[in-house]
């Protein structure tokens, strides 16, 4: 905000005056402090984020928070252009119940009323802007993990009932059963054949905040599980997890096109049909070129996908684009490209049709 930069004061949080005296004291030792500061930037960090307290007190917070599900949260990030992260589903609802206000010297983040499903990463960073252009300042940001306990929700809630996770074999996948209370003994059990499934500590881990991780995930990993939780009371089930295994080469689309007919009749229906076979969680995007776009000849054109049981319990997803002409002319005559991308890049396959 124009102006304040010349302010040399400004009005006092409770609790600085205490904090002054300490200052003093260990100002001759300031290059050794910035020096050890530059070393270890996550001490750095945390300075930025702090919880309100209290009768107006502020502490900077821990990595993990425990809070009881029910209370308001206000959490503050020191700096003019602050940027939030904190659990999707908040965005996802559009939930009245989160607040975000950029003031002058501070972000505040504020969530009444709070659930166990608010269980999940808080976070603030500062953005530093040139013209549009604007990054992250690695050097200023905060992070906590905050629980909202909850006796009646000892598993972060979830809006489905059934969830697919995806195995794949050259990265760790994450069951994401997350408690709301840190110290709850969870298990893994499979559905069929009913059985615990043994958390070594290596190949399968436990991590409060992600849930249970496979660290190398192999086809005989998949099927039916859900997790199991205990803390003070009766167990309390999961939501169910279908495991699929995937193996798929990463990559541009591997893509292939077929026309049906090739030769075609005046007034033929004539389909061209672009296929993808690829990973289940990849999305592909198809474009098209063909003999009558530039003099705006209309096709019909259709996308869909699904997913594939291989056989041996892998899973692939197979993505279609249809386009239809249907009544053939002239016009139609020529080639017929598609386009398909992915994040990894793109391919481009071409068929003819004639008269």
């Amino acid at each position: 905000v124009t102006g304040h930069s010349a302010k040399s004061k400004r009005p006092k949080e409770p609790g600085e005056n205490k904090i002054k005296p300490v200052n003093k004291r260990v100002k001759p030792k300031t290059p050794k402090m910035k020096e050890r500061e530059s070393v270890d930037s996550s001490l750095k960090s945390q300075s930025i984020l702090t919880q309100a307290m209290d009768k107006g007190h502020f502490q900077k917070v821990a990595a993990t928070l425990s809070l009881a599900a029910g209370q308001s949260l206000e959490l503050r990030c020191k700096g003019s252009n602050v940027t939030w992260n904190y659990p999707s589903y908040l965005d996802t609802f559009k939930d009245s119940r989160l607040s975000i206000k950029q003031l002058d010297r501070y972000s505040q983040l504020i969530l009444a009323n709070s659930t166990a499903a608010d269980t999940g990463e808080y976070s603030c960073w500062l953005q530093l802007c040139n013209g549009n252009k604007c990054r992250k300042d690695e050097t200023r940001t905060g992070s906590t993990y905050i629980f909202f306990t909850d006796k009646e929700e000892l598993f972060v809630p979830t809006p489905s009932y059934f969830e697919i996770v995806y195995l794949n074999p050259d990265k760790p996948a994450a069951i994401p059963c997350r408690v709301t209370t840190p110290s709850a003994k969870v298990t893994l059990h499979r559905e069929f054949p009913a059985e615990e499934i043994e958390t070594d500590g290596t190949d399968i881990i436990y991590d409060a905040k992600k849930g249970f991780v496979f660290q190398h995930p192999t086809s005989d990993h998949k099927g039916i599980v859900y997790c199991k939780a205990e803390s003070q009371g009766a167990p309390q089930i999961s939501i169910k997890y279908h495991l699929l295994y995937v193996e798929v080469p990463k990559g541009p689309p591997s893509t292939t096109i077929a026309v049906s007919p090739s030769r075609a009749g005046l007034s033929d229906r004539v389909h061209v049909i672009c296929t993808v076979l690829g990973e289940p969680d990849v999305d592909v995007n198809f474009r098209w070129q063909y003999p009558g776009q530039e003099s705006g000849r209309p096709v019909i054109i259709q996308n869909f996908w699904r997913l594939i049981n291989r056989g041996i319990g892998h899973t692939t997803r197979i993505s279609k684009s249809v386009l239809l002409v249907e009544e053939f002319e002239d016009i139609d005559v020529g080639n017929y490209v598609c386009i398909a991308q992915n994040l990894q890049g793109e391919t481009t396959v071409a068929t003819k049709v004639e008269l």
